[in-house]
């Protein structure tokens, strides 16, 4: 369930700013990598924040504005499709979270990251939690400012290379971007590292 939980008992330390992270685009084929964090005073309440996979497209982009309002302080950061190509996913994602908690306008006494595996920013102790978006108030809101976020950066591409139907996919490997692929190849969005296989096969074909 998503609440403060998690966030008290590091309150109750003397820990004043926690900030949830988390990100989103991890495995799309095309644009960037985006990441999220977010502080809030132990008093905030959002009615129906959960965690973005489960919320309507239309539920995220009315929570976005209003966790911008209610936090502490918010950073935004990303990781684009040529850092995603030479750093690899991984490390991309790790400097998209690095670039959204230099954002904050609020020193972080901890960060509580969604995953199993810390983005090792150096500013404070970092705590891993596994599904932490469906378990932390913070990381959940983390989740859904960074969805929004790429997905409207996806609106963007898609205003740029119309061909592709971003709009529709958000770049993620369905049949449809598939096929555009194939009808117009490579865009200089596109993530090289994820598409070897299709260039091969395209090749061989």
């Amino acid at each position: 369930m998503v609440d403060f939980s998690i966030e008290n008992a590091y309150w109750l330390k003397g820990r004043g700013a926690v900030c949830g992270v988390d990100e989103a685009g991890r495995g799309p084929l095309a644009g960037p990598v985006c990441a999220a964090a977010v502080i809030f005073t132990p008093d905030t309440q959002i009615p129906g924040l959960d965690d973005s996979k489960k919320l309507t497209e239309k539920k995220r982009e009315a929570l976005f504005p209003v966790i911008q309002e209610k936090a502490l302080a918010y950073g935004i950061g990303y990781a684009s499709e040529r850092e995603i190509d030479e750093y690899n996913i991984l490390n991309a994602t790790f400097l998209a979270m690095r670039r959204a908690v230099k954002q904050l306008s609020v020193s972080p006494d901890v960060l509580l990251v969604d995953g199993n595996q810390k983005p090792h920013i150096g500013v404070c102790d970092e705590v891993t939690v596994i599904k932490g978006d469906a378990k932390s108030i913070s990381i959940s809101a983390a989740s859904v400012l960074a969805k929004v976020s790429r997905d409207r950066k996806m609106l963007e591409l898609d205003a740029q290379y119309p061909q592709y139907a971003f709009r529709q996919h958000k770049g993620y490997g369905t049949k449809l971007h598939y096929e555009r692929l194939s009808q117009y190849g490579l865009s200089p969005v596109h993530r090289r590292t994820f598409l070897k296989r299709f260039l091969e096969a395209e090749r061989d074909g």
